[in-house]
């Protein structure tokens, strides 16, 4: 029955005529965390969908990534026109910018109830990569806010200005505030999708008030390879990156962020109350020690050729 399902899921995807194995790309020189460009080890070749993707884990850090991935004009046009039937033909339902906001209200409702006794006097959001606004709007109903919704997607960007909410067309990397700051700063479950996880999380951190906080979940690299049982049913193409909750607090230590509450989410998701504080460096050791770990888990040997 496995097998016949797995054929069912391979069939619907293989309809959508994607192309990814052609599609252009940029192979990744250097590790987005630490900077090293000659500690990844291959452990994937193929994603849980069946493309040819190649996913590495640094040895220094632990950060995960694909390399080669999508250029920033495919990602573009991916999440533009292919993201919502992929996951759907996966999924083996429709998946598209009006169904998407059943599962965003209860992700919101719950995320607006953890954080509401948390955070100052908000009168300012901004959810990057925040689809259609059902995030932004909740929370900022709860605290009488004004909200701005940054996306790549047009449709589900027109789905948050109908509900009238300030849109802003774009990637999250596009993030440019022009000298604006907000109260509340939200990346809900949008990390894993950046193709520059430090630049974005710096544009954050510029973006936080003074005073002000970020919120930013991340999907934990062990926990969906446990979930998967197997490292290829963690990876997909629409993940640039995996972190864990260690790499996580290494990236906002780094961006000038502190951690100042934490929550498990039933899904693998950690998420992270951050308020804005001096950088300071992450213990580089402790994060060798955790990689060394997480590739024994993964059963990861062979490394990939440096730049």
């Amino acid at each position: 029955m496995e097998a016949e399902a797995a054929a069912t899921v391979s069939a619907r995807i293989e309809a959508l005529g994607y192309t990814y194995a052609t599609r252009a790309k940029d192979r990744v020189e250097a590790c987005n965390l630490c900077g090293r460009p000659d500690r990844a080890v291959e452990v994937a070749r193929r994603d849980r969908y069946g493309y040819p993707a190649t996913m590495v884990v640094c040895r220094h850090c632990g950060l995960g990534y694909l390399s080669p991935r999508l250029t920033a004009a495919g990602y573009e046009e991916f999440y533009v026109g292919v993201y919502r039937p992929l996951v759907s033909a996966y999924h083996g339902r429709r998946i598209d910018a009006e169904t998407v906001q059943v599962d965003q209200r209860g992700y919101a409702a719950e995320l607006a109830d953890y954080l509401e006794p948390l955070l100052p006097a908000t009168a300012t959001i901004l959810d990057v990569g925040g689809s259609t606004g059902v995030v932004a709007g909740v929370m900022a109903d709860r605290m009488g806010a004004a909200a701005t919704v940054l996306d790549p997607s047009p449709a589900e960007l027109a789905v948050a200005r109908a509900a009238g909410l300030e849109t802003v067309p774009g990637l999250a990397e596009d993030l440019d505030g022009a000298g604006r700051r907000w109260d509340l700063v939200l990346l809900c479950q949008t990390i894993d999708h950046l193709l520059d996880v430090r630049a974005t999380l710096a544009a954050l951190r510029r973006s936080t008030a003074a005073g002000g906080r970020a919120f930013v979940d991340v999907l934990d690299l062990g926990f969906a390879l446990r979930r998967a049982g197997a490292i290829e049913g963690a990876v997909k193409i629409d993940h640039p990156y995996y972190l864990t909750p260690m790499t996580a607090a290494a990236y906002f230590a780094g961006a000038g962020y502190a951690i100042v509450g934490e929550r498990l989410s039933a899904d693998g998701h950690h998420g992270f109350v951050l308020q804005p504080a001096p950088p300071t460096e992450p213990d580089w050791a402790g994060l060798e020690a955790a990689a060394t770990r997480l590739l024994a888990d993964i059963g990861a040997a062979a490394d990939i050729a440096g730049p």
